[in-house]
C-alpha cells in the first residue's frame, strides 16, 4: 500500500486527475498516516469502503487555488482543524501564541502546503499558516472553490463545538459552529458509523443525479442527511416542524435559545447554565434526547450520539494499512514531531468513565469504554519488527485513560452510562467492577513477542482505579516492566473542594498510591520517580488553595518544572464553571480565578523554588498573613 493521495505527484503515480476523488478531507494538520491522527483514519476507513479520497494537509490559508488542487469532489469537502482545536493549539492558556506547532512540518507553524504542491510559508508569509478557528476558514475557502459541493465538519473542534459554547479567546458566548461555518452537516464523536452513513446517502443522490443529467442540490432537500445518529444540522424557522417530522425522533429536549445564554450577564449564565447541564446529561447513547437550540432564525438540531465501535469495528479500524509515518514531502524539513511519540504506540481503548471536569471526552469519546481486542493489538505489534527504524521499545499501550479496558459495571455495558452518578469521584460507585486482569494478560503477551525489548505505558493511570484493585499483580507488573524512569500521574490539587470540583478523588487516595508505589519499586530494586501533575487556577481555587498545594509540595519534595494554568477548552464542566461562576450540575456558586495577576500569583507559589517566582510568592505570602512562611527555616517558602 501507498499513501493516501496528498499532493499532485501522488496523483501523477497513482494515474490520476483533479476530480478523481470522492471526498477531499481538509485537516489543519500535516500528513501523517498513522490511526492517531483523524484524517488518516477516517481517509483509510473511506477508502476501506471503496471511496476515492485525497487530504488536503495544512493548505495555505491565503491562497484559496490550494484548494482546487485535487479538483471538485465528486460527494463532499470532509472538513477538520486538525487533532487539536485550532485555538488551542495556537494559544497558551494565558492567550500568548505558541512558538511551536507539534502538527506542522518542523514543528514550524508557518509551513503549509502551496497551491503549486509544495511545502514552504503561506503566500501572505503568514507566522501562523493554521489559522484562528480553522474549520470555519477552511469551509469558507472550500465553498469559494467550488459551490454547491456538500461541507461535512468533523474533528475535535467541530464536536467540541457544534452547539453554542463558550470561547475563551474572545471571551464571549459563541454560536454552534455549524452555523459559522456554513457547513451542511457537522459529525461529532469518532464518526466512523457517521462518515459512511453521511458519504453513502450522497452517492446514491450523486448516482441519481446522474441518471436524470441534474447537478446534486443543496443537503437537506435532494440528499436528506437529517436524523443520523452523531450528527448535527440546522434548519430555517420556517421549515422546522417540517424538518422534525421528517426526522422523528422519540425524545427531544429544547435548549434555551443563543440569545438567552449570550449575555454576559446573571441571566445569561443562569441560561448557559441550564444549557450545559441538559448537554451533560445527553451524552450517553443510550439515553440521550435529540436537543433543540434555537438561533435567530435558525435552528440546530444534535441528534443522540452514535453508539460505541465493537471490539470487532475496532480492530479493523486499526488494522488499516496505514504507513505510520508522515508523508515524504515533510522529509525535507525532517519530518512532522507529533509522530515521534505515537509512531510505536498501541491503542488500546476508547472512552472514559473517569470523568473529570476538565475533561471534553465526555462532550467526544463518551463514557462508555470499548477495547480492542488482545490479538490485534498483538498483530500490530508484530508489525513493528519489520519496520527499520523500531529498537525494540513500545512507547505506550493505552488510551484516554490506559488501565481502563471494559464499561465501568455490567448496567454501563448494558445499558450506558448513568446520567446524574460519576463512577469514581468523589467516592467510588457501588457498583464498580475493578478489573485490570484483560490489561495484564496483553501487556504479558506484547512483553513475550520476538524482538520486543520493553513495553512501556506512558498514557494517563488512573490511580484511585489501580487502588481499588484487591488483586495488586497490575501495581507489580506495572513497576517491575512498564516504566520508563518515571511514572506520570495527574492528582490534580490537594484541597478537597476543588478536587470534587475537578472530579478527583481526596488527595489521601494519591497519598496511599504514592507510598506502595515507593515500596514497590524498593522490592524491585529501582529507581523509578513519580512525577504528579497538578493544575493552577482551576474553578473553585483560591489563593489559599495554591498556599495549600505548595505546601504539600514542599512536604512531598517536588516541585514541578511544568504547572498547568486551567485552559478553559469548549465542551467541559469546568469551563463551563469558568463561564456561569456556578457549579451548573447543583447551581452552587463557585469562585473563579479569573485575573491575570490573581492566576500568575497561583502558578508562582506550586512553583515556589524557581528564582524567578520569588517576588511573587513573597506578594503573595504577604496577601495570605502568611510572612512567617518567608524566612531560612526549613518549613518557609522563600528566603527573604
Amino acid at each position: 500500500m501507498d499513501f493516501l493521495v496528498a499532493s499532485p505527484k501522488d496523483m501523477e503515480r497513482r494515474r490520476l486527475v483533479p476530480g478523481s476523488f470522492d471526498a477531499v478531507i481538509v485537516s489543519g494538520d500535516a500528513y501523517v498516516d498513522h490511526p492517531s491522527f483523524g484524517a488518516a483514519l477516517i481517509g483509510r476507513w473511506l477508502e476501506a469502503h471503496g471511496y476515492q479520497v485525497a487530504i488536503l494537509a495544512r493548505p495555505d490559508p491565503d491562497d484559496p487555488e490550494v484548494f482546487r488542487m485535487f479538483g471538485k469532489p465528486r460527494l463532499a469537502f470532509l472538513v477538520t482543524a486538525g487533532a487539536l482545536d485550532s485555538m488551542v493549539s495556537s494559544y497558551t492558556a494565558n492567550k500568548k501564541p505558541r512558538s511551536h506547532d507539534e502538527y506542522a512540518p518542523e514543528g514550524d507553524r508557518s509551513l503549509c502546503l502551496r497551491a503549486d504542491g509544495t511545502i514552504g510559508k503561506s503566500k501572505l508569509g503568514r507566522v501562523n499558516a493554521r489559522p484562528d478557528r480553522a474549520a470555519i476558514v477552511y469551509s469558507n475557502l472550500c465553498r469559494q472553490a467550488y459551490k454547491g459541493v456538500p461541507i461535512i465538519l468533523g474533528g475535535i473542534e467541530a464536536s467540541l463545538r457544534r452547539l453554542a459554547h463558550y470561547d475563551y479567546w474572545s471571551d464571549t458566548v459563541r454560536r454552534s459552529v455549524l452555523l459559522d461555518a456554513k457547513a451542511d452537516l457537522l459529525l461529532y464523536g469518532m464518526a466512523e458509523r457517521q462518515i459512511l452513513e453521511v458519504m453513502e446517502k450522497l452517492a446514491q443522490a450523486s448516482k441519481a443525479d446522474s441518471s436524470t443529467g441534474h447537478a446534486s442540490g443543496a443537503v437537506g432537500t435532494e440528499v436528506d442527511l437529517r436524523g443520523i445518529r452523531g450528527t448535527v444540522w440546522a434548519v430555517h424557522a420556517s421549515k422546522f416542524e417540517q424538518a422534525l417530522a421528517a426526522a422523528p425522533q422519540p425524545g427531544t429536549e429544547v435548549l434555551p435559545a443563543f440569545e438567552e445564554i449570550q449575555p454576559d450577564s446573571d441571566e445569561g449564565r443562569r441560561a448557559f447554565a441550564r444549557s450545559f447541564k441538559i448537554q451533560y446529561r445527553n451524552t450517553d447513547p443510550w439515553s440521550a434526547k435529540r436537543l433543540i437550540e434555537p438561533c435567530g432564525d435558525r435552528f440546530v438540531i444534535q441528534e443522540p450520539p452514535e453508539f460505541p465501535l465493537s471490539r470487532e469495528e475496532l480492530d479493523k479500524v486499526y488494522e488499516l494499512p496505514y504507513q505510520r509515518a508522515w508523508h515524504p514531502m515533510y522529509d525535507p524539513f525532517g519530518g512532522v514531531p507529533a509522530l515521534t511519540e505515537v509512531k510505536f504506540s498501541l491503542n488500546s481503548s476508547r472512552g472514559c468513565f473517569g470523568a473529570c471536569s476538565f475533561c471534553a471526552l465526555a462532550f467526544h469519546e463518551g463514557r462508555v469504554v470499548t477495547s480492542r481486542s488482545i490479538d490485534s493489538i498483538v498483530r500490530e505489534a508484530q508489525s513493528f519488527a519489520k519496520m527499520p527504524d523500531f529498537k525494540g521499545y513500545i512507547h505506550d499501550v493505552g488510551g484516554p485513560t490506559a488501565n481502563f479496558r471494559a464499561p465501568a459495571c455490567d448496567k454501563m455495558a448494558q445499558k450506558g452510562a448513568c446520567i446524574d452518578r460519576r463512577c469514581l469521584a468523589p467516592t467510588p460507585c457501588a457498583n464498580l467492577e475493578v478489573d485490570h486482569s484483560e490489561y495484564r494478560e496483553l501487556l504479558k503477551r506484547l512483553r513475550s513477542l520476538p524482538g520486543i525489548k520493553k513495553v512501556f505505558i506512558r498514557s494517563g493511570i488512573r490511580f484511585d482505579y489501580l487502588m481499588l484493585d484487591r488483586d495488586r499483580g497490575f501495581f507489580r507488573d506495572l513497576v517491575e516492566h512498564h516504566i520508563s524512569g518515571q511514572l506520570k500521574v495527574a492528582p490534580e490539587h490537594v484541597s478537597d473542594r476543588v478536587l470534587d470540583l475537578m472530579g478527583k478523588p481526596p488527595i489521601e487516595t494519591f497519598d496511599r498510591f504514592a507510598e506502595e508505589y515507593s515500596r514497590l519499586n524498593q522490592k524491585f530494586g529501582k529507581q523509578q520517580y513519580l512525577v504528579p501533575y497538578f493544575i493552577s487556577g482551576h474553578p473553585g481555587a483560591t489563593l489559599e488553595d495554591a498556599l495549600e498545594l505548595a505546601l504539600y509540595l514542599k512536604r512531598f519534595g517536588f516541585i514541578p518544572d511544568q504547572v498547568q494554568d486551567f485552559y478553559p477548552t469548549p465542551g467541559t464542566l469546568s469551563t463551563a464553571m469558568w463561564r456561569t461562576r456556578m457549579n451548573p450540575l447543583d447551581g452552587t456558586s463557585v469562585y473563579i480565578p479569573r485575573g491575570t495577576k490573581e492566576r500568575a500569583l497561583q502558578r508562582a507559589l506550586l512553583q515556589f523554588s524557581k528564582p524567578e517566582n520569588h517576588e511573587m510568592v513573597r506578594e503573595a505570602l504577604r496577601m495570605l498573613g502568611r510572612t512567617d512562611l518567608i524566612g531560612r527555616g526549613h518549613e518557609c517558602l522563600v528566603q527573604p
